[in-house]
């Protein structure tokens, strides 16, 4: 996928079919009007092609009301790229970008620049000076430039639409059974393996203390969990909080121990998806009932990973 940071540098050598959003979590909606693109682009010979933004526009507008993205712009393009986009361009959202009139946007950059051919936005969704870039006035600009608009469906889930803002509610209470179902796949969280206070080793449940990119960090407690290790999703169990037992700390950690594993990942870049919760976070007596606990949370993910589809999940991750 060719990646162009802000319009002026895109080489645009062929038509295309296009969509823009900030599209945080790409989730059921989101793959829904990427899939249009995508399938629409092919029907016409042109390229499939997003707009995003970054950073999110309520960042630089309203930051006090400024949403935590579910994924970082790296793990976005990643996604982008997995549904079939072959460009994107990540316009660096300011307030003279907020200023520029949306038709103006549309017709220098989408029309001239772009030469978009078909422009999909998902139901609602508006941008440019005021929010006047709409459904309306893309089709009112639409036979006079010569392309084609419209709207995608938004999808629903238990008759409620699917949107970044409830996935991020229902992580932040720990149901990510129900995250998942939203997103299309289970909630993940990357970062680096750094070491620790190796407390995890003393007691026989080594665990991989992961320095999270993410900034939407599910409930506290544990977790069933799949991690990525070279190239193969192992079964795990997660751990997320701020280790009450120790005494507690300013910051949530994210521990992972990984079953039936005895390798070296200091510094190595890990994914944990999040599969089930086990239980909520709780403090402890001691060393002897934390450890206790432990082996009874590995016992209860062993239990999740013999269920039916479960381990069909895990290979289609």
């Amino acid at each position: 996928m060719k990646i162009f940071h802000g319009t002026e540098n895109a080489n645009i050598a062929l038509p295309c079919v296009l969509t823009l959003g900030v599209f945080d979590g790409l989730h059921l909606g989101h793959q829904q009007i990427i899939r249009t693109v995508v399938e629409r682009a092919k029907r016409t010979d042109t390229i499939p092609t997003a707009i995003t933004f970054d950073p999110h526009p309520r960042a630089v507008l309203h930051p006090e009301s400024a949403p935590p993205l579910l994924q970082t712009l790296d793990q976005r393009l990643s996604y982008l790229e997995f549904l079939g986009i072959e460009q994107t361009i990540v316009i660096a959202f300011s307030r003279d970008f907020a200023s520029q009139s949306a038709e103006e946007f549309i017709r220098d950059t989408l029309h001239e620049r772009l030469r978009a051919k078909e422009i999909y936005l998902g139901q609602g969704f508006a941008f440019g000076k005021g929010r006047s870039g709409n459904i309306e006035l893309l089709k009112k600009l639409s036979d006079e430039l010569g392309f084609y608009a419209d709207e995608v469906v938004e999808v629903k889930l238990r008759g409620q639409r699917i949107s970044s803002s409830r996935i991020r509610e229902e992580l932040l209470a720990g149901r990510v059974n129900l995250a998942r179902r939203m997103l299309g796949r289970p909630y993940g969280v990357e970062g680096i393996v750094v070491r620790g206070d190796q407390r995890g080793r003393t007691i026989g449940f080594p665990t991989a203390n992961l320095q999270a990119h993410n900034r939407v960090i599910p409930q506290y407690g544990v977790y069933a969990t799949a991690t990525l290790i070279d190239g193969h999703w192992r079964k795990s169990v997660t751990n997320i909080g701020v280790r009450p037992t120790f005494g507690g700390e300013s910051e949530p950690s994210v521990e992972t121990f990984v079953l039936d594993f005895d390798g070296d990942l200091y510094g190595t870049a890990l994914r944990v998806r999040l599969l089930h919760r086990i239980r909520n976070e709780r403090k402890f007596s001691g060393i002897d009932e934390l450890k206790a606990q432990i082996a009874r949370d590995v016992r209860r993910a062993r239990n999740y990973f013999t269920r039916p589809g479960v381990n069909n999940m895990l290979d289609l991750l």
